[in-house]
């Protein structure tokens, strides 16, 4: 892949795709094709494929995808199994009709069973049952790797697969309806101390360990293994550390400045109770995480702060 080769962003005003925009264009890829949803349904089979006919990228990052917290998992199933595989076979079909050189499918740590052994291995995957509150989604993210895997076995493409774990960073969404836990816990001390509450309810007991990564990290990683990895076989992206929800609030709350309390709502659900990633594999490839968590949070509570509804 070299500076002026043509490159399909799909999804690139989101979290990920977002990231991945600013790294490019840092390294100066400047032929880049950007459409947003409104543009082009990724969800339309027929849409899609013109798309790749007419515009012929070279190299593909499959970074769209419908996400979402606990709570968006567990009202919207039907609509993250649906979506999700309408746009990953989409993408990953016309992108083998239309000859591209090589795509990257971002799945997510989720598809790895809820009681996978620590830290969890690429080769965990389809060994046990799944958390039940993702389990729409992750079943959409396993048919996407499968679907890169049996690309390169029945057609010899050049198509790999990344399982980042939980993400965050500029970009994300703050809408505490769907949002994942770190960016609904920075807005929720945000709104609480604007509002002088005397403290924050967070879902759950504050047990479970959760590994964070910061999104500008992954972006990196991602041009890494375009260039670099080549396997059928996911390949993990994580710091390799976990910290539990209570810390991570106790985090949030320091950098955020808010001066109530916290209550747990134990009647919320957990979730998994530690979903850590093995890194070695990737580590082994000469890549590793740069932003310690503190520094990330710190980044993204200043673009919320920059960004936010009614600023």
């Amino acid at each position: 892949m070299d500076k002026s080769s043509r490159i399909y962003i799909a999804g690139h005003r989101g979290l990920v795709g977002s990231a991945l925009l600013r790294k490019l264009r840092s390294e100066r890829y400047e032929n880049l094709v950007l459409r947003t949803s409104g543009e082009l349904d990724l969800r339309e089979q027929a849409a899609v494929r013109e798309f790749f006919r007419t515009e012929r990228p070279e190299y593909v990052f499959l970074a769209a995808a419908r996400v979402g917290g606990i709570h968006a998992n567990n009202s919207f199933p039907a609509q993250f199994i649906y979506e999700n595989l309408m746009i990953e076979a989409n993408i990953i079909h016309s992108s083998y009709l239309s000859g591209v050189k090589k795509l990257l499918f971002l799945g997510s740590s989720c598809i790895y069973p809820k009681f996978a052994p620590q830290p969890i291995k690429e080769n965990s995957l389809l060994e046990g049952k799944l958390e039940p509150t993702n389990q729409a989604y992750a079943i959409a993210k396993i048919a996407g790797i499968e679907m890169c895997r049996s690309y390169n076995t029945q057609y010899g493409t050049g198509y790999i697969s990344l399982m980042p774990t939980n993400l965050y960073g500029p970009e994300d969404n703050f809408d505490l309806e769907n949002a994942h836990v770190l960016p609904a816990l920075i807005r929720k001390f945000v709104e609480a101390g604007r509002e002088n509450r005397p403290d924050v309810t967070v879902w759950g007991t504050g047990s479970p360990m959760r590994e964070f990564l910061y999104v500008d990290d992954l972006a990196d990683a991602s041009l890494f293994l375009m260039k670099n990895y080549s396997g059928s076989g996911p390949v993990n992206i994580g710091t390799g550390r976990d910290i539990s929800i209570r810390d991570l609030a106790l985090m949030v709350k320091k950098i955020t400045g808010f001066q109530g309390g916290i209550v747990f709502d134990n009647s919320k659900p957990d979730g998994t109770p530690r979903k850590l990633l093995d890194v070695s594999l990737l580590n082994s490839m000469g890549w590793q995480a740069m932003t310690g968590l503190e520094e990330g949070i710190r980044l993204t509570y200043e673009w919320y702060m920059q960004n936010r509804p009614g600023k």
